[in-house]
């Protein structure tokens, strides 16, 4: 029977634990085939948190306890907690859930379910259809809890997740394992642990699924988050994305075709220097195709570099390649004069540099050419193996 860890931190939640756990029994009984379990991380709390849980312990033989000696933060608690749940308890499946009630515990058959059916982290989402956030909220708490999302799903370019900052999830235990060796920054101590683990799960190519939930306000005890939350994940988010932007390939291609336009317009002054026209600008392209070579296969298709025995091969299909791009602009080139003809567009402002049809089909054509080479690029030279 797969063992089953709801993980809570405490911190000042003496009038919560009690109903958190009845209505978590009820939920229990439904669900037939799991050992279920609840182990509470309290960070010392100075309300006496933990005595009421020790009176729970003697009731529930399914409740547990970790003290934690000093407060660490949310992200510090979770982390403490999933290690005692795999290494003690050996825990199948994990879930994060808030001591307030705030979390719907009726959904927690269906985050099971989804889990079943081959999802490696279940997410409880306020932001499907189904789900929602409380009514008495003020304007500017929604307002910044729906825009938040929005913004994050616009920045990591990811629409598939609708609520990235829930703190309801279940997880396997070996998508645990694997992420939470790359956590041990401070940096997530805190509530950057929610969106710092959904997000890494998500860069290692694990399946996540969202499963709606009405989030309930608060009945007692105060809420932990500040300012500094919404400072902290914005900040992460955003450099998070930058770093993908800076590391992707397609980054890297324009980079490396950057370089190689001003590689070929200093070949070409030096060229011109001893030799006629025709050939210091054939030797200019070549020199270009050389250093973009040599730097796409060190570092643009890093993570398929070329062994010495397939160098001289695949340079040769690189120039094929190559050659197709200025083909290609040919064509577009000659397609545009011959059926649209060369009329002046407009003139620069402040420049007074007139644009005609003439640079416009320049434009196309070395947009699609650059989209031809690195198609050509990733699936014939720097095949994936």
């Amino acid at each position: 029977m797969p063992k089953v860890v709801i993980v809570i931190p405490t911190y000042n939640e003496a009038k919560n634990v009690a109903p958190v756990t009845l209505a978590l029994n009820q939920v229990f009984r439904q669900c037939q085939g799991y050992d279920m379990h609840i182990l509470f991380v309290d960070d010392s709390s100075p309300d006496g948190t933990s005595k009421q849980i020790d009176k729970l312990i003697v009731k529930y033989p399914f409740v547990h306890i970790l003290n934690n000696k000093r407060k660490g933060g949310l992200g510090h608690a979770y982390k403490k907690g999933f290690v005692v749940a795999i290494d003690k308890y050996h825990a199948d499946i994990i879930f994060e859930f808030d001591a307030d009630l705030q979390h719907d515990e009726k959904i927690i058959p269906a985050m099971l379910s989804s889990i079943a059916s081959g999802a490696d982290l279940v997410l409880g989402s306020r932001y499907i259809k189904g789900g929602g956030i409380p009514s008495t909220w003020p304007f500017h708490r929604k307002f910044l809890s729906v825009m938040g999302n929005q913004f994050i799903r616009f920045v990591m370019g990811n629409f598939r997740i609708h609520d990235w900052t829930t703190g309801y999830r279940a997880l396997k235990t070996s998508v645990v394992k694997d992420i939470m060796g790359s956590m041990n920054n401070a940096a997530f101590h805190g509530y950057t642990w929610q969106i710092g683990f959904l997000v890494k799960t998500i860069q290692k190519g694990y399946k996540v699924a969202e499963v709606p939930f009405v989030f309930r306000d608060r009945t007692e005890g105060h809420s932990k988050l500040g300012p500094e939350y919404i400072f902290n994940t914005l900040r992460y988010i955003m450099k998070v994305r930058i770093n993908e932007i800076l590391n992707s390939r397609i980054f890297k291609f324009l980079v490396v075709g950057g370089t190689g336009t001003v590689v070929q317009f200093i070949a070409l002054y030096l060229y011109r220097r001893g030799l006629p026209y025709q050939l210091a600008f054939f030797l200019a392209i070549e020199t270009a195709i050389v250093s973009n070579f040599t730097l796409s296969n060190l570092w643009t298709f890093a993570d398929r570099k070329l062994s010495a025995i397939q160098i001289p091969g695949k340079f040769l299909q690189f120039n094929l390649a190559s050659g197709g791009s200025i083909v290609i602009q040919q064509i577009i080139a000659f397609v545009g004069e011959r059926f649209i003809g060369l009329f002046a567009l407009f003139t620069v402002p402040f420049i007074g540099l007139p644009v005609d049809t003439g640079v416009m089909y320049a434009v196309v054509g070395i947009l699609i050419g650059m989209f031809w080479n690195f198609f050509a690029y990733s699936k014939f030279v720097w095949k994936k193996k």
